[in-house]
């Protein structure tokens, strides 16, 4: 009797050394009784074409959002070049496992691109590797104030399957890649080799197809480069502050000898939120923002008020407001999470405990502090108020908690409306103008503020955040000139010879709303009505009025507190 015939395929060679099929394609057409799963070459090929594409992306992708233009992926990546060539050049057992790693890696620094993209695009500057990762909580809780709670929980997961499965989807990628090289190997090392003759030219001659973008890559190299001379910098940092924090003239300055030249006045200080350089100069905010400020200068002179103005650089940009708020305070370039970290477990002596030591009441008005903050007793506050403590039953206004006006209500009415009280020293972060910029508040009556009822059914409460990008800069521009109006406002209405407010930016905005290039300075402006409070900056050479001009002196922000103590003690 004849044996059935047989439709096995003969087992092929593994030419990679990993156990897998020279074929990676499936092997052409479905043999009988494989049934319909298996896949045909085309889908196989397709598979691969994919594969080539995410690895290239990912050599050459830029790591800066202003230069994610489609003519930054038509170039040659030096890495992917070599990279063959030493696969090429390993024993075929030898393959596996440095195409894998080779793969994570890839992927691992993928993910650090598109961290650096956000980062760029947000707060104009890359993503630190050490540093930065404490702040991807605050970017949560961002994100819960704007889009719910749920909503914020539910991006953050996302955001880690999505990297750990582009970290896999990396390696599988360049495994594949590495078995479709080896099979062809002759046309793969020509190949290679007219690459990298191509790009050596490419090198030597500069060519670009895009501004600022070498046709001749080596982006994955250098990002990777800098991210270790950025561990090393992260690590080394924590040294370099503490030798830096040690210095400090006001330590053990007595509380008599402090703030003499203030004696007596109640000091508002106030940081308005994303209110930079650009709010007063570019073009398109400048216009309206400083008529308003003309005008605002205009009617405190005729209610007795005088004002100088200059400017701070921030140690942010984009968001960090912390950072900005404990440079300021505390004397110190506070530029990252682990210095902030570092600073309010320490007894630096803050501007807010300058005060505090002179006998003055100091008090905190944090309208976007939702929880417990543990930080306010380091920075020396008799009394913190939170959103919660603040008694305001309004809507919310996005991320704003509330408007500010009733936020600068709410302090006249805790604190300064008190009989029989010390001076008071306040600490006052406005929120109004923050990130996402939906459309904010009216300034309504002071008199009928009360509760913040008033608020409920107001145009753009709890609107959706970022609407186009023209509305964006349109409702950022509208919230600064709220927020100005209203400390305007608060001026005329409550102020008196015994108030003294300082108001500054804490950060510039995002690229989004300033442009790529932007620079970090802030407005700082002191208001007073006794001229002898301004007599003691006159040699600051600030600039009349409540906006300052071209010209007008810039000082690194940390550098405030010991001007601040040394012109009023």
């Amino acid at each position: 009797m004849n044996a059935p015939p047989r439709f096995d395929r003969p087992p092929a060679q593994d030419v990679d050394g990993d156990g897998g099929d020279a074929d990676d394609s499936g092997g052409g057409t479905d043999a009988p009784g494989r049934g319909p799963w298996r896949r045909r070459p085309i889908v196989a090929r397709t598979i691969t074409v994919l594969a080539g594409v995410l690895v290239l992306s990912a050599l050459v992708a830029p790591d800066e959002a202003e230069h994610l233009t489609p003519g930054a992926f038509v170039r040659i990546p030096l890495e992917g070049v070599l990279g063959v060539v030493l696969l090429l050049a390993l024993p075929p057992r030898a393959r596996r496992v440095p195409a894998i790693l080779a793969g994570g890696a890839l992927g691992l620094l993928t993910v650090l691109k598109i961290m650096d993209l956000g980062f760029s695009a947000v707060l104009a500057r890359p993503f630190d590797p050490v540093l930065d990762w404490i702040s991807i909580g605050a970017a949560v809780e961002f994100l819960g104030g704007s889009i719910g709670g749920a909503g914020a929980v539910a991006a953050a997961v996302a955001a880690v399957v999505l990297a750990a499965g582009l970290v896999v989807l990396m390696a599988a990628s360049v495994l594949r890649l590495t078995r479709a090289a080896v099979r062809h190997g002759g046309a793969t090392a020509g190949t290679a080799s007219v690459l990298g003759v191509v790009w050596g030219m490419c090198a030597a001659l500069g060519v670009q197809i895009v501004p600022d973008t070498p046709v001749a890559s080596t982006g994955a190299a250098s990002l990777a480069h800098d991210r270790v001379l950025d561990v090393r910098a992260g690590l080394r940092d924590r040294k370099t502050f503490a030798a830096q924090a040690a210095v400090d003239a006001f330590r053990d300055t007595p509380g008599k000898d402090l703030l003499g030249g203030l004696r007596g006045k109640d000091v508002l200080l106030a940081f308005v939120e994303s209110y930079g350089r650009d709010a007063v100069e570019d073009p398109r905010y400048a216009p309206q923002v400083g008529a308003l400020l003309d005008d605002g200068g205009r009617r405190l002179r005729e209610a007795g008020f005088a004002s100088r103005s200059g400017w701070l650089t921030s140690p942010t940009a984009g968001g960090g407001s912390w950072l900005a708020h404990a440079t300021l305070l505390s004397g110190l370039w506070i530029d990252n999470q682990q210095r902030y970290h570092s600073l309010v477990g320490s007894d630096r002596l803050t501007l807010n405990r300058a005060f505090n030591r002179a006998d003055w009441r100091t008090v905190g008005l944090m309208p976007g502090v939702t929880r417990a903050w543990p930080e306010g007793r380091f920075f020396g506050f008799d009394q913190v108020y939170d959103s919660r403590q603040l008694g305001y039953r309004g809507p919310r206004f996005s991320f704003a908690t509330m408007p500010d006006q009733y936020t600068l209500a709410a302090f006249e009415r805790l604190e300064r409306a008190r009989r029989d009280r010390a001076p008071v020293m306040a600490e006052i972060p406005l929120v109004s103008s923050h990130a996402p910029w939906a459309s904010v508040s009216r300034l309504v009556d002071w008199d009928r503020i009360g509760d913040g009822s008033v608020y409920n059914g107001a145009p753009g409460a709890g609107m959706p955040p970022w609407p186009d990008r023209g509305r964006v800069r349109t409702e950022y521009r509208r919230s600064i000139e709220y927020t100005l109006g209203s400390l305007i406002s608060y001026m005329e209405k409550y102020g008196d010879d015994d108030l003294v407010l300082v108001f500054l930016g804490d950060h510039q905005p995002t690229p989004l709303i300033t442009g790529d290039g932007a620079g970090r300075d802030v407005p700082i402006t002191i208001v007073a009505r006794d001229p002898a409070v301004l007599d003691r900056i006159s040699g600051w050479g600030w600039q009349d009025g409540l906006k300052p001009g071209p010209k007008a002196p810039v000082w690194p922000m940390h550098t405030f507190r010991d001007r601040f103590l040394s012109a009023f003690s």
